[in-house]
């Protein structure tokens, strides 16, 4: 009975020990926060606020065919899947260090039959005859975590599994922004060509009319010459964008992960409006943008690393325990009587290593340093992302309503100059120059509509998408991961509850 409470004494020390760990607890550092966003006016907090994204921020758009090109890429598109499988690889990681926790057990069993030299004696004792031995052994070893070194590897391996289901989510949105903005470029072109096409049917006409003028003597050869040269020339610029259109659909099937050749968008002009964006509070941005929160989570992880750093001055120990059987014949085996055993405790510690211990603590702490303002200056550029796009978006919606007033300017001057040259009061030449500034001024004007959406896009893309750390997740508890989930991770977004630890 004393042995067993001296042995349960031990395990309760052991106990107390182990609930403690070195090296600092994780405190989130302060990162610069402004009150509100610059490129507002007007600015203040909607209330209620159920009008911010959430899910599948491209709906917004109210664009059939862009939903659809979305929902391929969190299904195949081969830079979202090496992501999520860099994500089970870190959740497989958090697993390795949880196995720390248990000791280790082996068993394993031997038979041994040998025979010793006739010719040499051991003890004055000559033997020329066989032996066999049997062995069946088991065998426990179990450091404890004494110091904290395992409980910190996990918390370092959990952080890290968590900031790689962030860095999943800004690589899907960043797919997901590419394509859209691949995609109203592609419409863009595709406005554009109409808007060339309709020019070129006009052209044509205004060709027509100019041979017949020439036929009856009112013009020269000149002005023939130079309404077939502005119609061929605008053959030519509708032709260069189909270069341009195959080339931003070949990209948009990479992005959904088919091949170029196999793909095709239907030729539709770009005819939406730029939505109005719902932006929240500029705290909210610390929430809402993945990578922001991955760069959070590698700083715990960081300094979940000084403690294990600092867990290598302290001694370390090892419990170990074998017990099994050993006989010389096969029946006497596993008797009770051939049984074997043995208890014991090992402690060492370092005595000496050249200041090593000293140089890998520092590493430790200066990596933490780096990911510190590593994640300070990603929380710089979110705002500076933002503050670009709503700027570009305020400035372009001004520049869209004098670019209107611009192409409502030119028409009417188009209007004019040919029914001056159909009375004969001007030369074709003037008709030239008034088309070809009202028709720059109907491609700038598109051009303006395909940048207000690609600004639209970058804004939803630097407020997170439709991603919070507020949402549910598995990666809070990275330990439980089967092939259901995996195959759900592989189909669908997955929002990360990054939180954990703050």
């Amino acid at each position: 009975m004393t042995k067993w409470w001296n042995i349960c004494l031990i395990l309760g020390v052991l106990t107390l020990f182990t609930r403690c760990a070195v090296g600092p607890d994780y405190v989130r550092p302060a990162a610069e926060v402004p009150g509100s966003y610059k490129e507002i006016e007007g600015w203040k907090v909607a209330q209620p606020r159920d009008h911010l994204i959430r899910g599948p921020w491209w709906e917004i758009f109210e664009d059939p065919q862009l939903n659809t090109l979305q929902e391929q890429v969190n299904i195949s598109n081969q830079t979202v899947a090496v992501a999520e499988a860099q994500l089970r690889q870190a959740r497989a990681l958090v697993r390795i260090a949880q196995a720390g926790y248990f000791p280790t057990i082996t068993i394993g069993a031997s038979l041994t039959r040998s025979r010793s030299s006739s010719t040499s004696s051991q003890g004055g004792i000559t033997s020329g005859s066989a032996t066999s031995n049997y062995l069946l052994l088991g065998a426990v070893s179990w450091e404890p975590d004494l110091w904290g070194r395992i409980r910190r590897t996990v918390e370092s391996s959990r952080a890290n599994a968590q900031a790689n289901a962030a860095d999943l989510e800004a690589t899907r949105l960043l797919v997901q922004a590419e394509l859209a903005q691949d995609y109203f470029q592609l419409r863009t072109l595709d406005a554009q060509k109409q808007l060339l096409d309709t020019t070129v049917v006009a052209y044509q006409k205004f060709l027509e009319l100019t041979k017949n003028r020439y036929a009856s003597g009112v013009a020269s050869k000149e002005e023939v010459l130079l309404a077939e040269t502005q119609l061929k020339t605008t053959q030519a610029q509708t032709i260069d964008l189909g270069v341009q259109r195959a080339q931003l659909e070949h990209a948009i099937a990479v992005l959904v992960g088919k091949p170029a050749s196999v793909f095709s968008i239907p030729v539709t002009p770009l005819t939406l409006v730029s939505p109005v964006i719902p932006f929240g509070v500029p705290s909210e941005l610390l929430e809402r943008r993945p990578d922001i929160a991955g760069a959070e989570r590698r700083m715990a992880a960081a300094n979940a690393q000084i403690g294990v750093a600092v867990a290598a001055y302290y001694p370390s120990v090892t419990l170990s325990a074998s017990g099994g059987f050993a006989g010389s014949s096969l029946s006497d085996w596993l008797k009770w009587p051939s049984r074997l055993w043995s208890v014991g405790a090992a402690i060492s510690e370092t005595v000496f290593e050249g200041g090593l211990r000293k140089a890998q603590t520092a590493q430790a702490r200066a990596a933490y340093d780096a990911t510190v303002a590593s994640y300070r200056e990603t929380v710089l550029t979110g705002f500076q992302e933002v503050e670009d796009n709503l700027a570009a978006l305020r400035i372009l919606q001004d520049e869209a309503r004098v670019q209107d007033e611009a192409v409502k300017a030119a028409q009417q001057t188009v209007t004019v100059a040919t029914n001056q040259y159909k009375a004969g009061t001007v030369n074709y030449l003037n008709v030239i120059v008034v088309q070809a500034v009202a028709l720059n001024n109907e491609i700038t004007s598109l051009n303006i509509l395909g940048r207000r959406m690609a600004a639209a896009v970058l804004l939803v893309k630097a407020l997170g998408g439709g991603w919070n750390t507020s949402s549910p997740s598995s990666v809070s508890n990275p330990d439980n991961i089967d092939q259901k989930e995996r195959q759900s991770t592989e189909n669908k977004p997955i929002p990360a509850d990054l939180g954990e630890g703050r």
